[in-house]
């Protein structure tokens, strides 16, 4: 396999000249395509871009890379602080080293096959680079596999690589949340719930449920029109999905529609829409004048693309919500709101990349965009309105402290409501503050 660039990317798009060794449905084909993927994240890029890249691979190949990929960004720190104890120098070659750390994951998790595992391992590094770290990939998964024992031990000790999550991470849960941030950090390094919002317009979730049991399916209600999965699924196995039946929406994402309450004939701004869950839960929920931004154009193209499948209308345009003259019209909203770009901290299992790509002082920035959000939207709010704050952030001062600040700078608001959700096994973790402007 020839190498394009540091990170690790595959040459060239044909998958039988990439890798004509190797059957696309051998552990092996998914190593590499797994290997590319997080060495990718490693250089910066997000998972979701990294993935996007085996958009022409074959379906099984591409599940199981993923699932690799998933699962090693999820033990964050124990495959390095391992292969740090395995390997006398650091690696030169980033897809090799993304290949081990797969490994290493897949021989924690199937331990029953670690014989296949490590012969499949050393398959996909003889398709990379002339295959010049074949043996080194075979003696270092070997050596780790009879000093098993002892490594895990000192890993035990070491309390990031223990916790899978960085330690500036962990300082601050433990700082926020004494009594549960073990709790927290568990859950965060497990796999997410798959949930399901139903469209009201379009179906019940009782039939709904029905659809779900002739498709050999299961699921159970939550609140009045959501849905858990008791496994996930890909996304074309959920009958009615195409016809806009339902939505996937986290069950903690779907509070934000129920707490704003939109009342028919409303006129509602969705500040930072993309791609379109909470605008097309508000359509759903009444008839309104919603105004959908983002500023992100290709991103607000899948709001249209959202609302064109759920049957539901609305103005979507590509903007940048600190800019409001650029695209305001000068009526003002009935309610806002502002789900704001932030740390993503409570949704860090299903995005775990996150892990790896944030850091620390990424929070004053979030901090920093946040209120300014919050001041340049505020004006455009009707007197008696309400604005829904919302993260999905575990940090105090991305959160409750964002909204004590605005509420000192602007003595015209008034707190609603105030909730925070923390990851458990239903949902996510998210903040959500609905203010009020004074009449």
């Amino acid at each position: 396999m020839k190498v394009a660039r540091p990170a690790g990317r595959c040459a060239g798009p044909d998958v039988a000249a990439r890798l004509p060794r190797l059957a696309v449905d051998s552990l092996a084909y998914s190593f590499c395509l797994a290997a590319t993927t997080i060495a990718a994240v490693r250089s910066g890029e997000s998972l979701t871009q990294a993935l996007a890249g085996l958009a022409g691979e074959p379906s099984g190949a591409r599940a199981a890379a993923q699932e690799i990929a998933y699962g090693t960004l999820r033990c964050h720190g124990r495959g390095d602080f391992i292969l740090a104890r395995l390997l006398q120098r650091a690696l030169p070659h980033a897809q090799t080293e993304a290949l081990l750390l797969a490994a290493i994951y897949r021989l924690q998790t199937r331990p029953e096959a670690e014989h296949t595992v490590v012969d499949q391992a050393v398959a996909a590094a003889g398709e990379m680079v002339g295959g010049a770290f074949r043996g080194l990939v075979n003696g270092v998964l070997r050596n780790y596999l009879r000093r098993r024992d002892e490594l895990h031990a000192a890993l035990a000790e070491d309390e990031p690589a223990a916790c899978q999550h960085p330690r500036w991470w962990l300082d601050r849960l433990r700082q926020a949340y004494p009594q549960r941030w073990r709790e927290i950090v568990a859950i965060n390094n497990g796999q997410p719930p798959m949930s399901l919002r139903v469209n009201r317009r379009r179906s019940t979730p009782t039939a709904y449920r029905e659809l779900l049991r002739a498709a050999g399916l299961s699921a159970r209600q939550i609140g009045s029109h959501a849905l858990i999965l008791a496994r996930a699924v890909p996304v074309e196995a959920l009958p009615g999905f195409a016809e806009g039946l339902v939505t996937i929406q986290d069950i903690g994402a779907q509070r934000a529609a129920e707490l704003i309450a939109p009342i028919a004939g409303e006129r509602i701004l969705d500040a930072c829409a993309a791609p379109g869950g909470k605008a097309t839960h508000l359509l759903e929920a009444a008839d309104l004048d919603l105004l959908a931004l983002d500023i992100d154009e290709v991103r607000t193209r899948r709001i249209a693309q959202n609302l064109d499948r759920l049957g539901l209308s609305a103005t979507v345009l590509t903007g940048d919500c600190l800019s409001p003259a650029t695209w305001w019209d000068g009526r003002p909203f009935d309610a806002i709101l502002a789900d704001v770009p932030c740390s993503a901290s409570g949704v860090v299992r299903r995005h775990p990349d996150i892990k790896l790509l944030r850091r620390a002082s990424d929070l004053r920035l979030f901090a920093h965009r946040q209120a300014a959000i919050l001041d340049r939207l505020w004006p455009l709010l009707k007197a008696g309105g309400r604005l829904l704050y919302t993260t999905c952030s575990l940090f105090p001062e991305e959160n409750g402290a964002q909204i004590d600040a605005f509420l000192v700078r602007q003595p015209g608001a008034r707190r609603l409501c105030e909730e925070l959700l923390l990851p458990c096994d239903e949902h996510d973790g998210f903040y959500h503050a609905l203010l009020q402007k004074s009449a």
